[in-house]
């Protein structure tokens, strides 16, 4: 039992510091997708959403950022106004095939109080996102994204080393946020896999302003921040071992919950009655 609250500490110490971190160095390159959109929020018990023109899209919090859900939901009950200026990060489920477009979902941050030094809601207009990662084509994805992974940070790095496998996988997990940028100054990157890895090259990083295209579900190039960089800030990344031993203990748990279930559910079942047996007349 101490041993899991001290990981769930060092977890959040590790997300708390990076928060400061990111707050206390704006000028300072680093990994970051975080935006402003407006439209209806609807809660609803047990998730919420948000309407932006035809589309809803959820809106998902993490346990940190609780109290201001919880803040969002009391402020629209008091006042009765459900259209809602939100501080977001954009969240992007890609799958498989190319062709299947992303699950699209926003994290919530905070809400617009209309209080002064609220950097990132006076920084930014409606449905416009500051995007800083690498610039780049994905294999499950037909547009070019930018690429946003964990800031490093030692703390970060501590709580890596000891946690497990899978919630080390998703701790570093990265979001690949696709982009339309037409006359970009560089390139996108694309994995050639005929080529020796000497003449691959690598991706830029960027830092630019986009919106949101709620009618196509991507976001469109606005204006450059800084000009691309070839050395990206250092990152946290999970390496190919580490996701394929997370998957692996992923399908042996499954496995074993699967026999667990089915073992209850024989143990609960009634026994047939046995025959009686016919006597020999």
């Amino acid at each position: 039992m101490e041993s899991t609250e001290a990981t769930k500490g060092i977890e959040q110490a590790a997300t708390d510091t990076q928060q400061s971190v990111e707050n206390s160095q704006p000028n300072s390159p680093m990994f970051q997708a975080v935006g402003v959109i407006v439209g209806e929020v609807t809660f609803s018990e047990d998730r919420a959403t948000i309407a932006i023109g035809s589309k809803k899209y959820p809106l998902l919090y993490i346990s940190s950022k609780k109290k201001g859900y919880e803040g969002l939901k009391k402020e629209i009950e008091t006042s009765g106004i459900s259209n809602q200026r939100l501080i977001v990060y954009p969240k992007f489920t890609h799958f498989p095939r190319k062709e299947q477009p992303p699950h699209v979902a926003f994290q919530l941050v905070g809400f617009d109080k209309k209080r002064k030094g609220e950097a990132i809601s006076e920084q930014l207009f409606d449905m416009e996102f500051k995007l800083c990662g690498l610039w780049q084509f994905i294999p499950v994805c037909k547009t070019p994204c930018i690429s946003v992974f964990r800031n490093f940070s030692e703390q970060r790095l501590d709580y890596i080393k000891q946690a497990e496998p899978a919630k080390k996988v998703k701790f570093m997990k990265s979001s690949h946020l696709p982009l339309i940028w037409r006359d970009a100054p560089v390139p996108p990157f694309r994995f050639n896999p005929k080529a020796e890895k000497e003449e691959q090259g690598r991706p830029v990083f960027v830092q630019i302003k986009a919106k949101f295209l709620p009618h196509r579900d991507v976001f469109g190039f606005d204006s450059l921040l800084a000009i691309p960089e070839e050395k990206a800030p250092k990152f946290l990344k999970a390496s190919k071992e580490e996701k394929a031993t997370a998957l692996s203990q992923k399908r042996d748990k499954r496995d074993s919950d699967t026999t667990a279930a089915a073992s209850a559910t024989n143990q609960l079942s009634p026994k047939p009655k046995p025959k009686p047996n016919k006597r020999t007349q």
